[in-house]
């Protein structure tokens, strides 16, 4: 398949569009998920722990699945898994509905819906790259966007829906919106080239036809010989009776002499194709090897460990906010005569603006951006310890719009990976910190909830939530002093593959 140039514009807009609702569709649900959150756990009466994994299994499990999600787009293209994924979100939103205790719901809302928003991400940004290439990162920051918003309108959605026709006609109602999905797939038209020339036959295309006379049926050569023999004889003897054996004596003297040149060209193409096999199979091994080799270089730089560490404990910890808000907010004895907005709601509409204006400050010179990323850290850190002494919706919500706008830091996430290994590692490296990043927004909520249930309140939950935000934080900030580099200048000999990081003034 031949690609034509990146036409920056054209139909990429179309292709932007789309995959800004797609993106809307598809994670407006499970972003906004703690207004069901406070649903299921008044109809399954299960402990805060437990019902937090429905929701947190639905926003990471597309992180943790990211190398599998990328081996169909690449396999398959963007509009088939698109279609396929839109079905998946709205079939899982729709099965929900009759979710007859939680551990339904883990497969139903937190597997499919999880896999199907998975697929959606990385089927919209990879269409999106194949269209863009001067203005890559405007397209690709404004679908991404599409999540933030559908997270704002979704809190308020659901929550208006549930009222009117209680969860299951939510979840039923949220799931058909979600069917839209197959209409913005189809118009993912994949950029090829209409006028590219057809494939050149590889070898094994201009194989003669008698040699797949061998293969056919998995028979062996004497058994092919044999059946060529039998045609053979057995057309003559119906065209010319009388000479039958005689032709049949003839044919067999002539096979005979061609029955060890035959046999010698089918071993001799055996012989040939197990030698391929095992040229292959070494190969694959040697680019497995290759690869880990890769991640050990990689975790030898030490920023990149403290980047693994730091997002690892930023998702334990600065995930669950955007679940349980709700539920700090009902167990703070909040009236709800206090409440104009949902708090899931402020978060979404200020990651937005988030995303927006710390991507515009990396792209600033006299900015560095991962010293900017470690401040959001030990902000958002901050900002998890002042949690507990929020006891009016005014203060809640406050915290939730300052949360929501350092959850941003998404947007300068990949120019700190660019920075710290290097663009042509980039891919390698942001998919091993996608995957704990995963991780993490997998656990942070159950824990959380966990803590509640141990000590019914929140506080020792966000004290503890907190902690890993600040300490990911500081390590990140330690790896990166300058300092280091000084130490490694004077040093006389270094590993050959090993990284130091050099603070910049740009990203």
């Amino acid at each position: 398949m031949v690609f034509r140039k990146p036409p920056d514009g054209g139909w990429g807009w179309v292709i932007v569009i789309v995959s800004f609702f797609t993106q809307f569709l598809c994670y407006g649900s499970p972003l906004a998920v703690g207004v069901l959150y406070l649903e299921w756990l008044d109809a399954f009466g299960e402990g805060k722990g437990k019902t937090a994994w429905v929701g947190s299994l639905a926003n990471g499990i597309g992180l943790l699945a990211s190398p599998v999600c990328s081996i169909c787009v690449s396999s398959f293209g963007a509009r088939p898994v698109a279609i396929f994924s839109g079905f998946m979100v709205a079939g899982g939103l729709m099965m929900s509905s009759f979710a007859p205790n939680i551990y339904f719901l883990y497969v139903s809302y937190g597997i499919v819906v999880g896999l199907g928003c998975g697929l959606l991400y990385t089927a919209t940004v990879t269409i999106t790259c194949q269209y863009f290439d001067k203005r890559r990162g405007l397209a690709l920051g404004l679908i991404s966007t599409g999540s933030s918003v559908g997270l704002f309108i979704y809190a308020a959605l659901q929550r208006e829906l549930i009222e009117l026709y209680g969860l299951d006609g939510c979840l039923l109602i949220v799931g058909a919106l979600s069917l839209n999905i197959l209409a913005c797939g189809s118009l993912m038209r994949p950029l090829e080239s209409s006028s590219s020339p057809p494939p050149e036959k590889t070898c094994v295309d201009v194989v003669p036809d008698q040699y797949f006379v061998y293969h056919e049926k998995e028979k062996t050569v004497e058994e092919n010989i044999s059946i060529l023999e039998k045609g053979y004889i057995d057309e003559k003897c119906v065209n010319n009776v009388p000479d039958c054996k005689q032709d049949s004596i003839l044919n067999k003297n002539v096979l005979s002499s061609i029955n060890i040149n035959e046999k010698d060209t089918y071993k001799k193409k055996v012989v040939e194709q197990t030698n391929f096999c095992k040229q292959l199979a070494k190969r694959k091994w040697q680019l497995y090897l290759t690869y880990w080799k890769e991640t050990m270089v990689l975790f030898k730089n030490k920023v990149f460990s403290a980047l693994f560490v730091a997002i690892l404990l930023f998702d334990i910890g600065g995930f669950p906010p955007s679940l349980l808000m709700e539920d700090v907010a009902r167990s703070a004895n909040i009236s709800e005569d206090d409440y104009y907005m949902p708090l899931i709601s402020i978060i979404g509409i200020m990651t937005t603006v988030g995303k927006l204006v710390l991507g515009i400050l990396a792209d600033f010179k006299w900015v560095n951006t991962l010293y900017l990323y470690v401040t959001t850290l030990i902000m958002t850190g901050v900002a998890l310890f002042a949690i507990p002494f929020a006891k009016s919706y005014l203060t809640l919500a406050m915290l939730s719009g300052i949360l929501g706008f350092l959850t941003g830091n998404w947007s300068i996430f990949p120019y700190v990976t660019t920075k710290t290994v290097g663009i042509e590692k980039l891919t390698h490296a942001y998919g091993i910190l996608m995957f704990f990043a995963g991780l993490g927004n997998s656990l942070g909520p159950p824990i959380v909830g966990w803590f509640y249930d141990w000590t019914q309140e929140y506080d020792t939950a966000f004290y503890f939530s907190g902690f890993c935000v600040l300490l990911g934080g500081f390590l990140l900030l330690l790896a990166a002093l300058p300092c280091w580099n000084a130490c490694a200048n004077q040093s006389s000999k270094l590993p050959p593959n090993t990284y130091s990081y050099k603070v910049a003034s740009n990203a």
